[in-house]
């Protein structure tokens, strides 16, 4: 029992170093994405203005400037001009859409062209990932040159979604990462309380789980550390019928492997060591184990 618990504690211990693992790794993450949300934004203001510079050239307005592109909102933009322009309804559609379609994370926008003097819409469509959902009107309509601002509102999936989702997504490697961490780097076992302040008493063997010895008659006897960990799972319960399962799981479980043979080898070993006392004997249950006999 002792030996148990001090093995469930170190993996306690393991498993929660192995959350502050990750909630280290998913922090870097975050950090690493804020990176990458500055420069997709500074991307999409570049297609923005780009957007404007095809729309002063279809105007045929090569000399003047496209001002610099304003976030009115989180996801909302607008593209301003210098002097006044016209523009084909079909040809501002399909400009937004190709250029737009090079920022991954442009799902789906809606587009207005409002009057400078009163903000009022001249012009707007919407565009979705799937076609079938674009509201596109009165695409062969030229607009007369005006003062126009372009509104161009994002659907809020974009970069701060997409960066929660990248790191909701990363959370199952971390964890596989994790969990072969786990696997790789295994808890020692450690050492029961008894076996650093107690000695046991068994017949005329003295036993000192601490220093890993047996002392029959003033000699001594050493013992392996699978030994003492046998020995000791006796002692704790002398007279007592030990499942051959539990021996097997508290000595080897953390090994990986359990060998059915390597216990009786040990059984046997200790029985060599205890063989001075004729009133001590490790016996077979037959069908269920071992136990620590001890005769009065």
């Amino acid at each position: 029992m002792h030996l148990s618990r001090n093995l469930l504690s170190g993996k306690r211990k393991y498993l929660f170093a192995l959350i502050l693992l990750l909630f280290i790794s998913v922090i870097c993450v975050a950090f690493s994405m804020a990176g990458s949300n500055n420069f997709d934004i500074a991307r999409r203001e570049v297609l923005l203005r780009r957007i404007g510079h095809e729309l002063l050239l279809q105007s045929g307005d090569s000399t003047s400037r496209v001002l610099p592109v304003k976030k009115i909102a989180e996801n909302e933009y607008q593209i301003r001009f210098e002097n006044d322009l016209t523009f084909q309804p079909a040809s501002l559609v399909n400009t937004t859409r190709r250029l737009l379609a090079k920022d991954p994370l442009a799902r789906d926008y809606i587009v207005n062209v409002l009057n400078c003097g009163n903000s009022s819409v001249a012009y707007g469509y919407a565009i979705s990932q799937d076609k079938k959902d674009d509201i596109v009107a009165c695409i062969g309509r030229e607009q007369p040159r005006a003062c126009y601002i372009i509104n161009v509102k994002f659907k809020p999936i974009g970069i701060n979604t997409a960066k929660n989702r990248y790191l909701l997504g990363s959370l199952p490697f971390l964890a596989f990462v994790g969990f072969i961490f786990l696997r790789s780097v295994k808890p020692r076992k450690a050492l029961p309380d008894s076996w650093h302040t107690d000695t046991f008493t068994l017949g005329s063997v003295l036993f000192d789980a601490k220093n890993r010895k047996l002392i029959i008659n003033g000699k001594t006897i050493d013992l392996t550390t699978t030994e003492t960990r046998v020995l000791l799972i006796f002692a704790l319960s002398p007279n007592e019928t030990i499942e051959r399962s539990r021996l097997q799981k508290e000595i080897w479980e953390d090994e990986g492997v359990i060998v059915g043979r390597s216990l009786d080898m040990f059984i046997s070993k200790l029985r060599k060591k205890l063989e001075f006392d004729p009133n001590i004997n490790i016996v077979v249950i037959r069908g269920k184990g071992y136990k620590l006999e001890i005769s009065a």
